[in-house]
């Protein structure tokens, strides 16, 4: 281990020795933070100085569409290395914060405020956008958890898939789905009405009870797959007493959410259940008396009418639990292998100590019927694998770690971008098996 630590730290201090980073770009300053690497895992840092990278695509000539929080959309030439050689702001609207998607064809670029949903007409033989933007989706809350992630499924062009979070940490109005909040819901853009979608009224559920699926991602069967920020500081309150469960409970989740061209009315437990990451003797099943299990749920306050055994009755639980608090934000599936899906995990802020700052990878199998999922049980702990984490994540903030935000994939032989916000960086991963 100690050997592992020594070549990241000296990597990430002297990328140009080459341990574990890739020739460096030209005019690249060198990684921020030191880092750890995953074995066979190369990286390379292409960017450095932006204003909160978030969201980021790749369009199909291999230029990078990137989100700059509270800027607009910078557009970046790339090499065969993947290196940026030219820059420009592509789209300056600063109400831009975080979703962004291509459509099939890379004929409109489709990007997110808190309240709206915009599409530019896209010229990908020359990079340029033509015309004002038009308003697909509108009538969000402009409170609350405000990223709006866009996806569009690979076999279905004519939908465009929202998430949108819920108003604060326990929104418990959202347990209706009509509220429009703590959900995911698909829209059919074939023809969109004069000033867009309303968020509330129009489409269709691809599941709610989800407090802010921040991350989407469709596997190989254009099936929809989301993972969830849960909520902070939550107690348990059983007999009179109450219990801190907050510093490693609730979970963070991996959901399969399914087929988005028919609705999905299916309930995922928030603001009422939640998932169980560190089992605790304050979780032990009020009617069985059995202590619950990584991947189970449960309630705050349990009684009569409500209870652990509840959720397990009504509540879809998620397929994959990940550590409590590590905010997980985006989502990419390895295609067209479909063996792991690639989740950014930006970091906590309600922990003592600190987790989370990483990439990881979730590994993933096609079954018998044809259908992915992830390779490990429900309970596993953990059912991930660390890619890029830091050196010490206990001693992380927002000022001394890298924190993850966005993922896209340039090609096979390239390997998979991913946006730093705090740090302002882009770097860019390969996997090479010896």
């Amino acid at each position: 281990m100690w050997s592992i630590i020594f070549v990241a730290m000296a990597t990430a201090l002297f990328p140009a020795c080459g341990l574990a980073a890739l020739d460096p770009c030209p005019n690249i300053l060198p990684v921020l933070y030191p880092y750890v690497l995953a074995k066979d895992w190369h990286i390379r840092k292409v960017a450095g100085g932006l204003t909160s990278p978030r969201g980021i695509v790749v369009d199909t000539a291999g230029r990078l569409l990137i989100v700059e929080e509270g800027v607009g959309i910078s557009q970046h030439q790339t090499d065969t290395l993947g290196c940026i050689t030219s820059s420009r702001m592509l789209i300056s609207m600063p109400a831009l914060n975080h979703g962004i998607a291509l459509s099939i064809g890379d004929h409109y670029i489709f990007a997110s405020s808190a309240t709206e949903v915009f599409r530019w007409n896209y010229h990908v033989e020359n990079g340029d956008i033509g015309g004002q933007p038009e308003t697909i989706v509108s009538g969000m809350a402009p409170n609350g958890h405000v990223t709006r992630t866009l996806g569009i499924p690979p076999h279905h062009s004519n939908l465009l898939v929202v998430s949108h979070g819920s108003n604060g940490n326990l929104d418990y109005a959202s347990i209706d789905p009509k509220t429009a909040r703590a959900i995911v819901k698909v829209f059919n853009i074939s023809t969109v009405p004069v000033g867009g979608f309303n968020y509330a009224k129009d489409g269709w559920n691809a599941g709610y009870g989800l407090r802010n699926e921040v991350g989407l991602a469709f596997d190989g069967n254009s099936m929809l797959w989301g993972v969830e920020n849960s909520a902070d500081d939550l107690v348990r309150n059983v007999n009179d007493t109450s219990t801190d469960v907050h510093n490693d409970n609730p979970a963070e989740e991996l959901n399969f959410l399914g087929n988005v061209t028919v609705a999905n009315d299916k309930w995922y437990g928030y603001p009422t259940c939640f998932t169980i990451w560190q089992p605790e003797t304050s979780l032990v099943d009020t009617v069985t008396a059995r202590e619950l299990n990584v991947g189970q749920q449960f309630v705050q306050t349990p009684n009569k009418t409500f209870n652990d055994g509840t959720c397990a009755q009504k509540s879809v639980p998620p397929l994959i639990s990940f550590q409590a608090h590590t905010a997980p934000l985006d989502a990419k599936f390895d295609a067209p292998l479909y063996t792991n899906l690639y989740v950014t995990l930006h970091g906590s802020w309600d922990r003592k100590p600190p987790t989370g700052f990483k990439l990881v990878s979730v590994p993933f199998a096609q079954g018998p019927d044809g259908s992915f999922n992830p390779s490990e049980p429900a309970y596993s702990k953990p059912g991930y694998t660390d890619i890029f984490y830091p050196v010490n994540e206990a001693e992380c903030s927002a000022t001394t770690c890298a924190r993850p935000v966005g993922l896209a994939f340039h090609s096979p032989s390239l390997g998979l971008y991913m946006t730093s916000d705090t740090s302002g960086e882009v770097f860019l991963f390969s996997h090479v098996v010896a």
